[in-house]
């Protein structure tokens, strides 16, 4: 049935073509790269992050104890924002979207990822949550700074 195989490829085709458009239209956009050299955001962030983010990822972004090992729930602890942890690892804008919409599954997440972290869009404007991650930025050493911009440089 070759006439068959044409129009589930073509179908096929469509559908990867539809999700790579609605990911492209809904990513988050921001800027090239937060550079945590500007101390003004780097300042107005630490205060953010105390407020909003110290009570899971530790007032020294040293995470929660054991934050590779699942809790009883099957999720797993706030993990580290120093340079010990994974955040240098994404993007910008990748660090963007966790903030502002939770771990997503499928985007953000693996598929039927469950977390605790939450959903900050209601309550951070986007100037808020760059200056959060200038904050962060600003204590990782030059090379893993250097890694986490050719990250965010190479995916926008």
């Amino acid at each position: 049935m070759p006439g068959r195989n044409k129009i589930f490829g073509a179908i096929g085709v469509a559908i990867v073509g539809a999700v790579a458009f609605l990911y492209t239209a809904t990513r988050v956009s921001g800027p090239e790269f937060i550079d945590p050299a500007d101390q003004n955001q780097v300042s107005l962030g630490q205060s953010i992050y105390t407020i909003h983010c110290a009570v899971c990822h530790g007032e020294s972004l040293q995470g929660q104890e054991n934050w590779r090992q699942r809790l009883p729930n099957g999720r797993l602890p706030a993990p580290p924002h120093d340079q010990t942890g994974h955040t240098w690892h994404h993007s910008d804008a990748m660090l963007i979207d966790m903030v502002k919409n939770g771990l997503v599954p499928g985007r953000t997440a693996p598929p039927g990822y469950e977390s605790d972290m939450p959903a900050y869009r209601n309550i951070l404007v986007d100037e808020d949550i760059e200056a959060v991650l200038a904050y962060i930025k600003s204590t990782w050493p030059p090379e893993i700074l250097q890694a986490q911009k050719k990250t965010t440089l190479r995916q926008q």
